[in-house]
């Protein structure tokens, strides 16, 4: 083994042109990278991992011996310009958390278990440290999630972005039992609305958060008083992974629909778990709404309407659940970590969402 590697290292030193990193890129960069980011990468390990890092494709074995009906789900997303923050106050190392949180988020919605992720950044210059300081909060995301971080790619695009800045973007797929899928069909008329509380805006939003703020490295660092802490903190609060809960939720409670409240609030996400039968009517009162609402709706003057149009408002996932069940839920959630709210029931209509604006 050690010879292998002793040999792997003096092709990595051979791999160089004096004329591409002229042109902008140090391939021995990415040499570096992978190099300080592999223990993080390593530790989201799961047993169907049978690959490395440096190969053409991450290589995962599935079990499926109890599964009757397999079906993979997939799910991919980005950051969104929540990095702009991140590069304004030269912090990478939570964002990489909001990106798997916007995968593995979306497939447990379907009841599906996360198996694996890739990350993909795309970079002005490769910075080694920094690049593995962002994958190291992917690998900490993976591991909140239970899946493995299988492989990625760093690409160096001198020219197409602004000095120190990046994109960071991923892919995940998860597996379900096809007979335990969410299906909304499923979803009755006086079944109850539960809502899992956020860590904060999440990462969704925020070219509008960016507008309202007017967002400097001064600004973000100012402390607010109605928010305990600086603006940075509670913009940069990376987003909740709520894949474990949920997971253990379906185990013990029939769930009938799951939304991830991401860009579009409530109006856009909710009626997704809908079928064509029922809505939705929801109580904003249920919960108290958090801080960074209130401090970004007053300092942008934003119609009520329009916040629960683009925001969580606190709440980052809704659950369906029948109305029989809903202490037994709420006290699973509870015993998880999660701060959980009856937000709602389900009554008749055609996918609608009311709120008591």
């Amino acid at each position: 083994m050690l010879e292998k590697e002793r040999g792997r290292i003096l092709s990595m030193e051979k791999s160089f042109s004096e004329s591409y990193k002229q042109a902008g890129v140090d391939v021995t960069a990415g040499y570096k990278s992978v190099e300080l980011m592999k223990k993080s990468v390593r530790e989201t390990y799961t047993k169907g991992v049978i690959s490395d890092l440096g190969g053409f494709g991450g290589l995962f074995s599935i079990d499926v011996k109890q599964m009757e009906e397999p079906i993979l789900v997939s799910g991919t997303d980005g950051v969104g310009t929540k990095l702009k923050l991140a590069f304004l106050m030269n912090k990478h190392d939570t964002i990489g958390q909001d990106c798997v949180a916007m995968c593995v988020n979306d497939i447990v919605c379907c009841g599906a278990k996360p198996l694996f992720f890739l990350d993909y950044m795309s970079l002005w210059k490769n910075i080694p440290e920094m690049v593995a300081t962002i994958v190291s909060g992917v690998a900490n995301g993976c591991k909140m999630a239970g899946c493995a971080l299988v492989g990625g790619e760093t690409a160096e695009m001198p020219g197409l972005y602004s000095e120190n800045e990046y994109d960071l973007a991923g892919f995940s797929v998860g597996i379900v039992d096809k007979k335990k899928m969410i299906n909304p069909e499923n979803i009755e008329v006086g079944d109850i609305v539960i809502g899992l509380a956020s860590s904060g805006v999440h990462s969704n939003g925020f070219s509008l958060v960016r507008k309202v703020f007017n967002v400097n490295e001064q600004n973000l660092k100012e402390y607010k008083e109605e928010l305990g802490t600086t603006l940075e903190e509670a913009l940069l609060t990376p987003t909740k992974i709520y894949v474990k809960p949920v997971l253990s939720l379906l185990e013990q409670v029939k769930v009938k629909g799951i939304s991830h409240i991401t860009g579009g609030g409530f109006f856009e996400n909710m009626p997704r778990m809908l079928n064509e039968k029922v809505a939705l009517s929801i109580n904003k009162d249920a919960y108290e709404l958090p801080a960074i609402f209130k401090l970004i709706q007053k300092e942008g003057n934003i119609p009520l309407r329009d916040m629960y149009n683009t925001f969580n408002m606190g709440i980052g996932m809704a659950i369906i659940v029948p109305k029989a069940e809903q202490e037994t839920a709420l006290q699973i959630l509870k015993e998880a970590g999660e701060t959980a709210y009856v937000i709602g029931e389900v009554t008749e209509g055609n996918k609608e969402i009311n709120i008591n604006l």
